[in-house]
């Protein structure tokens, strides 16, 4: 028994070192995988800011220096496409037109267009000053700011 308890605890006291061994090995392969987990979520949250900084630069909205605008005439029901210069007036038969500002947030899903737009009735000689629409208007719903006049109909198109 003796001999035998001898033997045993030699190969106890041999395979001892080789189980510590291993389970360090073990260890260390955890903290290298823990330590290459860490490197990805650090390169993760820096890719996240990096595109939410480029996202939140490319957003904005574009400003243009010329609109398309529709003109439809009730009378003869025929419309006409009009491209106007940012803060030039136009005259289109007896509508003086007059775009101050012009924004398109062309890189959304949805592109929203809207302009500043004066828009005065010629045939009017009492006071030239006094303007039919002066307000923003939308290309998505031009009925939030509609434009009344009883021969003439206008609506955004484009904005570039």
């Amino acid at each position: 028994m003796i001999g035998k308890n001898h033997i045993n605890q030699i190969k106890l006291a041999l395979t001892k070192p080789t189980t510590l061994t291993k389970i360090k090995i073990i260890i260390s392969i955890k903290n290298i995988k823990v330590g290459n987990l860490n490197k990805l979520i650090i390169n993760f949250i820096i890719y996240f800011f990096l595109s939410q900084i480029s996202y939140s630069q490319t957003n904005y909205n574009f400003t243009g220096n010329n609109t398309d605008i529709k003109i439809l005439d009730k009378i003869s029901s025929k419309n006409e496409l009009i491209s106007l210069i940012n803060g030039q007036e136009k005259v289109y038969k007896d509508l003086a037109i007059k775009v101050m500002k012009c924004t398109n947030s062309e890189l959304d899903d949805n592109p929203e267009i809207k302009a500043y737009i004066q828009v005065r009735d010629l045939t009017k000689s009492d006071n030239d000053k006094v303007y039919v629409f002066n307000g923003w208007m939308f290309s998505s719903s031009p009925s939030i700011a509609p434009f009344d006049h009883p021969v003439y109909d206008i609506w955004l198109v484009n904005c570039y």
